[in-house]
């Protein structure tokens, strides 16, 4: 068998070499985001992995079923750079990465104690020497109610790490776990985003979830509220977030993912290779001379 890696890091390429030889099957690294300009790369392979850069829709997916293939691994938990309906519909098998959740429930974690304590300044100011105090007053996690808005696995590992700072937890989730039940209080939307000192959002990326985060919502919350997300930067409204932000209405924002960030990771790659092919013009230019 033969797969076409497309978006490959360069951490990744060690761990692909050792699974090319554990199963026996033939892969061929790339590092370019999956187009359709690019598509007649797969021809001869039966499987695609990709990372979730690309936009792998129904044009896209035509092409690769025409070339031969039958099956996408999307290195990523999110799905929602493929057309899903489609691939099925043409008999493309699509599935994604699964791994535990402690990871990005600890990053979420570190992201709210390091807003609440102002770190970001105070680090700042240590590498040039400067230990001044001012305007560098935090909070204590005991003190505070703390809002988590979705209790999937990377939710409900949030809550359980932070059951043990002795804070009030509110939880939101139209499924309720009863594993966070013994660590949080359910309550509906609303109350969560009006007596929370601190959001945290781990939600998946819905039509009914795009920009939950708004206008609107926003000035249901505290003043000078902690807010984390580090699940889907399309949750939040960023001109909305950015307004709040200048307004002070939100105390501190800790981000893991933003709006539009494949389409600025995509043009910052297309930079690169430009000012590559540059270079690779101007040597041959100077040897020649």
């Amino acid at each position: 068998m033969k797969i076409y890696a497309y978006e490959v890091r360069q951490d990744e390429i060690d761990y692909f070499k050792e699974y090319e030889k554990k199963y026996g099957v033939s892969v061929v690294l790339n590092h370019q985001v999956p187009t359709l300009e690019n598509a007649d790369n797969v021809d001869g392979c039966m499987g695609v992995t990709i990372l979730g850069q690309g936009d792998i829709n129904a044009k896209l997916l035509d092409k690769w079923y025409d070339l031969g293939i039958r099956y996408v691994s999307s290195r990523t938990i999110g799905l929602n750079h493929i057309d899903l309906e489609h691939a099925k519909e043409i008999g493309i098998q699509v599935c994604n990465a699964k791994y535990p959740p402690n990871g990005v429930a600890e990053f979420a974690l570190m992201l709210l104690l390091m807003c609440m304590r102002n770190y970001k300044q105070a680090l700042w100011r240590g590498q040039v020497n400067d230990y001044s105090l001012s305007g560098l007053q935090g909070k204590e996690l005991h003190d505070l109610t703390v809002g988590v808005m979705g209790t999937g696995n990377i939710g409900r590992t949030f809550v359980q790490l932070l059951s043990g700072f002795g804070c009030r937890i509110l939880a939101y989730d139209l499924h309720e776990n009863d594993d966070v039940k013994k660590f949080a209080t359910y309550v509906d939307k609303d109350t969560l985003l009006k007596e929370s000192d601190a959001i945290s959002i781990h939600l998946p990326l819905f039509e009914s979830t795009y920009h939950l985060i708004n206008k609107d919502t926003i000035s249901k919350m505290k003043d000078d509220v902690i807010l984390i997300n580090c699940s889907r930067g399309e949750l939040i409204d960023t001109e909305d977030i950015i307004e709040a932000i200048e307004s002070k209405k939100i105390g501190a924002l800790g981000l893991d993912v933003i709006e539009g960030k494949k389409a600025l990771r995509i043009l910052i790659i297309e930079v690169i290779f430009f000012l590559i092919k540059i270079w690779l013009i101007s040597i041959n230019f100077l040897m020649s001379l």
